[in-house]
């Protein structure tokens, strides 16, 4: 890669991703462009751009863009329609920021005439696929440095002297061990590694940061409502509001509540089992509302199908594969399942839970009077049953014949 000239870089202003700014100006001799996304991480931006000016990016070459409304209309919501879980329990919060990471780093890289990009994952863990499969996705002639798996640095001392020696500023609290480390954005905060890695060992309360222990929950429930529109939330207690807004706002509610812990040990697509904790307060609390919007208005069918695509759904965003065809395939299925989710949801949240307990829709497909117990005024004849009964149990009934 020596004709790199120009790298648009990954960067959180943190001190790895600071040491790698250094590293590729000293290793590749090229001038660095920084990208830092606002995702609603929660953290103060500015000290970014000044540490990316101290260590010598031209003010022109730093950018750092708010993508939070894209992140959730273009990404959450989509995946959020298909209620995809992997492995059954994971809302994906960090599978589906990289994609758009990845998504403006190749923007910027055509904006500045770069010739490669850059990222901070480690070879260890899946960001790496991900943020790699969604470049060469869209520009398959990108060059993609991986300064984890080039260079010599190791650990957390080899980090540092080299920061030190390459007058990379070092904060006092970075000179220890970490505990853990921390991913975070609108969706969720991810916390992996030291503390963390016995499986058998509780997560210390210290390691949640978005909401409060369960046990320490208001002793009052508190009711709200979500509406929904095409399979989207569009108001909070009637209250219109934007994607990043609608999320916020609900992240907020869970906090309250003690909503949205996860403690999780997963099979990363590289091959290893890890254990990591996961906060989506908002999130949680979405996605138990828009399957209860679903049941009153997809057909079984439907419904049916979606539960049985949403796995491969899920797996094609964890292992890094927004950009491939399949996923776009599945995804044009599903927002054709979601042309009538339409209505709201009453959700009672309490002590680390959310129940929906109401639901109701201009296109619901509940029909009190073929459901009821009472007189059903002729809406369904009980006696077609024994038809559609003997008819699904002659190949049992054979089956049974011949066998007995």
């Amino acid at each position: 890669m020596s004709d790199i000239k120009r790298v648009v870089l990954a960067y959180s202003g943190g001190l790895d991703t600071s040491v790698i700014l250094k590293w590729l100006q000293v290793t590749y001799n090229c001038e660095v462009v920084t990208f830092t996304a606002d995702l609603g991480q929660g953290e103060e931006l500015a000290p970014a751009r000044a540490k990316a000016e101290l260590l010598g990016i031209k003010p022109e070459h730093i950018y750092i863009d708010d993508l939070r409304e894209e992140f959730v209309r273009d990404f959450v919501f989509p995946m959020m329609r298909a209620n995809a879980r992997y492995e059954g329990d994971y809302l994906l919060g960090t599978s589906i920021a990289r994609p758009l990471i990845s998504k403006r780093l190749i923007e910027i890289a055509r904006e500045t005439g770069a010739d490669a990009v850059a990222h901070g994952a480690t070879g260890k863990g899946n960001d790496q696929v991900r943020f790699e499969l969604s470049a060469y996705a869209l520009d398959p002639g990108i060059k993609v440095i991986a300064p984890w798996r080039e260079w010599d640095l190791t650990s957390r001392t080899a980090l540092i002297a080299w920061a030190e020696k390459h007058q990379v500023p070092v904060p006092k609290d970075k000179r220890g061990e970490s505990p853990f480390s921390t991913d975070a954005n609108l969706l969720h905060t991810s916390s992996e590694g030291k503390v963390l890695e016995d499986p058998w060992a509780e997560v210390p309360d210290y390691v949640f940061s978005r909401t409060v222990n369960p046990e320490d929950a208001p002793d009052q429930a508190e009711y709200i409502t979500i509406d929904f529109a095409h399979g989207d939330g569009v108001a909070i207690n009637g209250e219109p509001m934007s994607p990043a807004t609608l999320l916020t706002t609900l992240n907020d509610y869970g906090r309250k509540h003690g909503i949205g812990r996860l403690d999780l040990v997963e099979n990363r697509f590289v091959g290893m089992k890890s254990r990591g904790m996961y906060e989506t307060p908002g999130g949680t609390i979405y996605a138990i509302a828009h399957r209860g919007i679903e049941s009153i208005t997809l057909d079984r069918g439907a419904a049916h199908l979606k539960d049985e695509l949403m796995p491969k759904y899920a797996e094609l965003i964890y292992n890094g594969f927004w950009f491939a065809p399949e996923r776009e395939m599945l995804q044009a299925a599903i927002d054709h399942s979601q042309a009538k989710v339409n209505g709201t949801v009453r959700l009672k949240l309490y002590k680390g839970q959310a129940y929906v307990v109401g639901r109701k829709s201009p296109d619901s497909l509940y029909s009190e009077r073929h459901v009821t117990f009472e007189d059903d005024a002729g809406a369904y004849d009980q006696k077609d049953a024994a038809g559609f009964i003997k008819l699904n149990a002659l190949r049992l009934r054979l089956l049974a014949q011949r066998d007995r």
